[in-house]
């Protein structure tokens, strides 16, 4: 079974398989957004689609709490770019660049 999980005390959604973490989000939250700094799977479970998952429920947790996102990390940002119709919106455009985002 997967699960996403926000571990509070850590600052980071942990992706667990059968109850086990294999992946993680670290993330700085603040009052008025959210950054993600580092995002890890497993080395065994690579090239399952667990990192997509795992982006996508850390960016629909944004969304819903109506905070920006800061992707500090590569493959946060690889993804907002890879579903821009879904997720560009939650980067302010001012910060686009910086994070070689489309602007606009």
């Amino acid at each position: 079974m997967r699960e996403v999980t926000d571990n509070t005390e850590k600052s980071r959604y942990e992706l667990l398989l059968d109850g086990q973490v294999v992946g993680f989000a670290d993330y700085r939250r603040h009052d008025d957004h959210l950054t993600v700094v580092h995002t890890e799977i497993d080395d065994g479970h690579e090239g399952e689609g667990l990192g997509s998952l795992l982006m996508r429920h850390v960016l629909d947790t944004a969304d819903a709490a109506g905070l920006p996102v800061h992707p500090a990390c590569p493959f946060t940002a690889d993804y907002i770019r890879r579903h821009p119709g879904d997720y560009l919106h939650l980067v302010p455009e001012a910060l686009r660049e910086k994070y070689d985002l489309p602007t606009g």
